[in-house]
C-alpha cells in the first residue's frame, strides 16, 4: 500500500485501527519485506538533550544519522519527556501514561507494575518480533513489580540489531529498542578534544560561565552523542542492506537533558526537551519540521496504531500518527499547543535519612514555561552536604568538571550567580518568558505584569493534572517519598 492508499484507508482524522484492519491488506513491493504491518526501530540515547544535533543548528556536534532521519522524515521542534529522569521517562514511554500515574514507577531506581499494559508486550502478543539491545527499561528492580522471569521489552539481544533480525521468523514484523548508555556519565576527561571536537567553538548555555573546563566537559558529552549516532547509522544501513528500510518507521530521541547542572532532572528546556526525528520512507513526506508539542509517551499509542492494535484505555498520551502523515510544516494540530511534565524523586538527595524527592510539575507553551514547586523548602538539586545518596553533595546532579567548577568557584561574585541558578533553593512558582529568555534564567513569577498569565497557566496545569489523577493534586502525593530506592 502506498502513502495515498494508506491515508485513504485510515481516513483524514485521527486513526483508530484494529488488528484486522487495513494493515492486513497492505502488500509490500520490496523483496524481503515483512509484509502487512510496518516495522518499528526505536533508538533512544541515555541523557541526550535538545538542541544537540546538527539538524537543530548545533555546528559542533556531528549527528549524521539523526540529521538524515530529519531530512527523510519529520523533525520535531517541540519534543519533551514526561519526566527528566531515566526510569520514570522510560516507564512513561512504555505505558503511554504520564509518569505520575505509575505509582513507584514515577521515581528513579524503582519498578514497574506488571499489570500496567506496555506496548512491546502488546505488539509481541499481536505477532511482532520484539527485543532490545543495551539499556531499555530502568534502572530499577523489575521483580518488585511482578516481572518474574519477564521483561517489559521482551528479550535482550546482547550482540545487537543483526542478532535480533537473524532471530525473527520470515515475513514477521518487528519492533526493536536500540538503547545505549551514551551519553550518560562518567566520561573520559578530554575525550572530546582528543577526538577532534573543536572545543573553542562550543556554545556554552547562558546559565554557565564560558570557561575552558565547561566547554571541554561539553565536548566530552558530544563525543558520546556522536558514538550513539554512529550506532543508529549502522542500524539504518543494515535495514537498507536487507531491503526493509521502506517499511520501517524509525524514531530517534533521548530520555532527558544532558547530565549537567540545571539540565537533567530539571523542568527547564535543557532538562525536559529532547531531540526527536521520525522517518518512514514509504509513508512520511520528507523534509518536514513541525512545531506541534509532543511528549515521548505519545510514541506508545503511535506504535500500537501503526500495528493496527486498539490502544488500551489506561493510555493518557495521544498518537502522533496524524501529524506524521500530514503534508504540513509548522503547527499541524492546533490542539498540540502545550505539554506538561514533572518529576518526583531522582536520587534520595535530601538530608539523611530522608528519601524525599523534589516534586514539581510544569507546563510549556510557545511563549511561557510555568513551574509549580510543591516543596520549595527542599533543595532542587539536593542538599549541599549530608545527603542520603552516596554522592553526598547536590546528589541529583552527576559529578562532573562543570559541577566541580561551579562549586569550587562559588565565592567568585561572577560565578556565584551561575552557582545559584544550578543549586540554590527555588520559590514555589516559576515563570519564564520564552520569547525573551531562551534558557529560562529570569523568573518573572513575582512580576505584577505577568500575574494574569501566571494565574492562567497555573489553572491550566492544575486542571490537566486533576483530570489525569496526579496524586500531588488529587491526594496521596506523599507516597512518592515513601517508595523504596533500589540502587
Amino acid at each position: 500500500m502506498d502513502r495515498r492508499s494508506f491515508l485513504k484507508a485510515i481516513g483524514a482524522g485521527a486513526v483508530s485501527l484494529t488488528i484486522n484492519g487495513c494493515f492486513d491488506n497492505m502488500k509490500s513491493s520490496s523483496a524481503g519485506s515483512v509484509g502487512n504491518r510496518p516495522n518499528i526501530l526505536f533508538c533512544i540515547a541515555d541523557d541526550w538533550g535538545w538542541p544537540h544535533a546538527g539538524a537543530y543548528g548545533d555546528k559542533v556536534v556531528k549527528t549524521p544519522a539523526f540529521d538524515r532521519l530529519a531530512r527523510k522524515g519529520v523533525l520535531f521542534e517541540n519534543a519533551f519527556v514526561s519526566s527528566p529522569s531515566c526510569t520514570p521517562c522510560r516507564n512513561s514511554i512504555l505505558t503511554g501514561q504520564h509518569f505520575y500515574r505509575l505509582k513507584e514507577g514515577a521515581n528513579l531506581w524503582s519498578t514497574l507494575d506488571v499489570n500496567i499494559p506496555v506496548y512491546p508486550l502488546i505488539l509481541e502478543a499481536a505477532g511482532y518480533h520484539v527485543g532490545y539491545w543495551r539499556k531499555s527499561w530502568g534502572p530499577g528492580y523489575l521483580e518488585k513489580g511482578g516481572y518474574i522471569d519477564a521483561h517489559p521489552v521482551v528479550k535482550e539481544y546482547s550482540r545487537g540489531f543483526k542478532q535480533f533480525l537473524d532471530a525473527r521468523k520470515p515475513n514477521q514484523p518487528f519492533c526493536f529498542w536500540l538503547g545505549a548508555d551514551d551519553p550518560h556519565r562518567p566520561y573520559k576527561k578530554g575525550s572530546g578534544r582528543k577526538s577532534g571536537i573543536p572545543v573553542d567553538k562550543i556554545q556554552v548555555p547562558d546559565f554557565y560561565p564560558d570557561v575552558e573546563d565547561i566547554r571541554s566537559d561539553i565536548a566530552d558529552y558530544y563525543f558520546e552523542v556522536q558514538r550513539f549516532d554512529r550506532d543508529c547509522g549502522r542500524a539504518i544501513k543494515l535495514l537498507e542492506e536487507i531491503g526493509e528500510l521502506g517499511n520501517t518507521i524509525i524514531v530517534m530521541t533521548g530520555d532527558n537533558g544532558m547530565p549537567f547542572p540545571r539540565c537533567k532532572t530539571n523542568l527547564y528546556d535543557m532538562g525536559v526537551r529532547v531531540p526527536l526525528a521520525i522517518s518512514w520512507p514509504r509513508m512520511i513526506k520528507p523534509k518536514r519540521r513541525v512545531t506541534d508539542y509532543v511528549s515521548l509517551p505519545d510514541l506508545c499509542p503511535t506504535f500500537l496504531e501503526l500495528a493496527g492494535i486498539k490502544v488500551p484505555g489506561s493510555v493518557t498520551a495521544r498518537s502522533v500518527l496524524p501529524v506524521l502523515l500530514s503534508n504540513k510544516n509548522g503547527r499541524v494540530d492546533i490542539k498540540r499547543d502545550h505539554v506538561i511534565f514533572g518529576r518526583e524523586r531522582h536520587t534520595p538527595a535530601q538530608a539523611k535519612p530522608s528519601l524525599d524527592g523534589y516534586p514539581c510539575r510544569g507546563i510549556r507553551t510557545d511563549e511561557y514555561l510555568y513551574i509549580r514547586n510543591f516543596k520549595p523548602d527542599r533543595w532542587p538539586a539536593g542538599v549541599p552536604e549530608g545527603a542520603t545518596h552516596s554522592i553526598g553533595v547536590f546528589s541529583d546532579v552527576d559529578d562532573s568538571p562543570t559541577k566541580s567548577y561551579l562549586i569550587d568557584n562559588r565565592m567568585d561574585p561572577v560565578v556565584k550567580r551561575y552557582y545559584d541558578l544550578s543549586f540554590s533553593k527555588r520559590p514555589g512558582e516559576e515563570l519564564f518568558n520564552i520569547t525573551k529568555d531562551r534558557f529560562q534564567i529570569n523568573n518573572v513569577a513575582a512580576d505584577p505584569q505577568y500575574s494574569q498569565i501566571k494565574a492562567k497557566l497555573a489553572a491550566r496545569l492544575i486542571a490537566e493534572l486533576k483530570s489525569t489523577d496526579d496524586p500531588r493534586v488529587v491526594g496521596g502525593g506523599e507516597k512518592f517519598d515513601e517508595y523504596p530506592y533500589f540502587e
